[in-house]
């Protein structure tokens, strides 16, 4: 009987279509009358930053996917760029356990945003809401529980409700009338301190929270038709699609409610449904009521991208012998890691019970950055130096001038997360760094390896 093993069957219309539903989920609708109320007529900026940063991050993503196609993603980035048997080995353990944490923690956000937007249709009590969260992780499970083909058709389902969603808000404010409104405005109160500000920062992290999953394709490298190719077009697809999207999704809103009544709504906390009361102006209360069903099959639509993409980061790790074996187990017939996929969506289970939706956004971005995304950026330049650029799919343009943008503006984002955050990220990086060593030491592993060791490794790897 053949070993069961991940098949490239996705394309790049798949591709960008898995990035494009994991990018657009519950996040857009949730956070569009946060930013506004953040930034007041400065809301756009806190929209076009993160669409700058997610495209200049895209392009350290498809340099690093395209060269290394393997499920898993980032797990093999920080692997190769820091040495398989040296430093590497710590950064994607870090990176591995740090997912553990935060891909159920995103799972849970979206399961949690569906939950409270069902409160438009009917009303839900807190204990209701946790269970409608908890249900529609089961949900998307059974729906993942199947072989990758079959998830490609189920993704280009979910997102055709997706851009008929948005579509159908942008052309809303379009017949409206008033469309171009909020973009000549967009300068009435500009302020280059408040550009620089907390809350500029605070608005950002929310935009940005939304533009996540530009990423996704590169942890199913292993499933994706001539990667080197249709990974980084996939990534600037999404970002250029998602960006254009959301811009036009604002600007259509506030050109029906002006962001001076959002903004009185948020610091009330009161209205937290705008995009069904922006359609509920125009076209009354039905149709209030189906623009509020397609936002929870958005929010479905993304949450089946991304336990689908999380759940090949423990499998890679696992059948790389630096995570638990069980990990390693493909579904004997259907031929996906059915384990990382049931654990995953196990934790987020309970996340979605135990957290609000505030705990967990700042919560999601810190863990990411400082392993994650400044980590593979630093790791890029090891790459370059250690391997050169002859043999890249994908060379970034202006190297290095997008790694140093992108390294100081995370690093902005980071801070803006807040000194609470900030000491979460530092206890799960710090206990992650207590079970590597201690692990490592048990092994044998670096840094505790002796030289002959080492050489014992380099010996095999020639001879294999």
């Amino acid at each position: 009987m053949a070993v069961p093993k991940l098949q490239r069957s996705l394309g790049l219309f798949q591709s960008t279509v898995v990035n494009m539903i994991d990018m657009v989920g519950i996040g857009p609708f949730v956070t569009l009358p946060i930013v506004m109320g953040l930034m007041g007529g400065m809301f756009l900026y806190a929209w076009i930053a993160g669409a700058i940063l997610s495209l200049v991050d895209a392009m350290i993503w498809s340099e690093l996917g395209a060269a290394y196609p393997l499920a898993g993603g980032s797990y093999n980035f920080l692997k190769e760029a820091y040495g398989k048997n040296g430093m590497g080995r710590m950064m994607s353990f870090l990176y591995v356990w740090q997912t553990i944490i935060q891909a159920p923690l995103v799972a849970a956000s979206a399961a949690i945003g569906f939950a409270q937007y069902m409160g438009y249709l009917v009303h839900l009590e807190p204990m209701q809401q946790k269970m409608v969260s908890g249900a529609v992780i089961i949900f998307v499970t059974i729906l993942l529980y199947r072989k990758i083909d079959s998830i490609g058709k189920i993704a280009i389902l979910l997102w055709t409700g997706v851009i008929l969603t948005i579509g159908w808000i942008i052309i809303g404010g379009i017949a409206h009338g008033n469309f171009l409104q909020p973009l000549k405005d967009i300068n009435a109160q500009f302020s280059w301190g408040q550009l620089a500000s907390f809350a500029f920062g605070q608005a950002c992290i929310k935009s940005i929270y939304s533009y996540l999953g530009y990423y996704n394709v590169c942890h199913l490298g292993a499933e994706i038709k001539n990667p080197g190719k249709n990974i980084p077009r996939s990534m600037f697809i999404s970002v250029f699609g998602i960006a254009i999207l959301y811009i036009a999704m604002n600007t259509s809103v506030s050109s029906v409610i002006p962001w001076q009544e959002i903004k009185q709504w948020q610091d009330a906390g009161t209205h937290t449904f705008v995009i069904s009361t922006f359609i509920e102006r125009l076209y009354g209360y039905a149709a209030a009521n189906t623009i509020t069903v397609m936002i929870l099959w958005v929010a479905l639509a993304s949450l089946f991208a991304v336990m689908l993409g999380y759940s090949r980061v423990p499998y890679a790790a696992a059948i790389d012998g630096a995570f638990f074996k069980v990990f390693a187990k493909l579904h004997p017939t259907r031929n996906f890691p059915y384990v990382s996929l049931l654990v995953i969506a196990g934790l987020g289970f309970l996340f979605s019970m135990l957290f609000r939706m505030s705990d967990v956004i700042s919560g999601i971005l810190a863990m990411r950055i400082v392993v994650q995304f400044i980590g593979q950026a630093v790791g890029v330049v090891l790459l370059r130096k250690k391997n050169g650029k002859t043999n890249l799919p994908y060379k970034m343009p202006l190297y290095p001038l997008p790694v140093i943008f992108v390294v100081l503006m995370w690093m902005f984002v980071f801070y803006s997360t807040g000194l609470e955050v900030i000491g979460s990220f530092i206890i799960v990086f710090g206990s992650g760094l207590v079970v590597y060593f201690i692990n490592a030491r048990l092994q044998r592993q670096w840094p505790y390896q002796n030289h002959a060791t080492v050489s014992l490794k380099k010996d095999n790897s020639l001879h294999t």
